[in-house]
């Protein structure tokens, strides 16, 4: 069973940074791709940032590309969103999801492709 946990959100200013992280509790023996997703009331879920269960191969969101960096140690350890220069359009609650992947070089960008969610933290930039 996967259960995801993710925490870092806050309040910062503009062009202040934030790290979250997302940790699985539960226990499984699975190595996982995993994502982080974004959603601000009214709009729906966008893709953020999504890294394969190696840690190998990560892949951005134009729109976070440059500021933003997802990483993992190794297969079951936490994932994390470093967040930099943000911006107050990057206020959102976050989300990072998980699938269980058989390739270490496999990942995801579609909401649908993913199978478990985390409750997502909130992030507010003020500007």
């Amino acid at each position: 069973q996967v259960h995801l946990v993710e925490s870092g959100g806050g309040l910062v200013q503009a062009g202040g940074s934030l790290r979250l992280s997302c940790v699985d509790s539960g226990r499984t023996s699975r190595s996982y791709a995993m994502g982080w997703f974004r959603q601000t009331p009214g709009k729906e879920r966008e893709f953020v940032a999504a890294i394969s269960w190696s840690g190998g191969i990560t892949y951005y969101a134009d729109s976070v590309r440059g500021r933003f960096t997802i990483s993992r140690e190794y297969a079951k350890s936490p994932v994390y969103l470093q967040m930099n220069s943000l911006k107050p359009d990057d206020t959102a609650v976050y989300s990072c999801a998980a699938r269980a992947a058989n390739s270490g070089i496999t990942y995801y960008i579609e909401q649908a492709q993913y199978d478990y969610w985390g409750q997502g933290t909130q992030v507010t930039v003020s500007s």
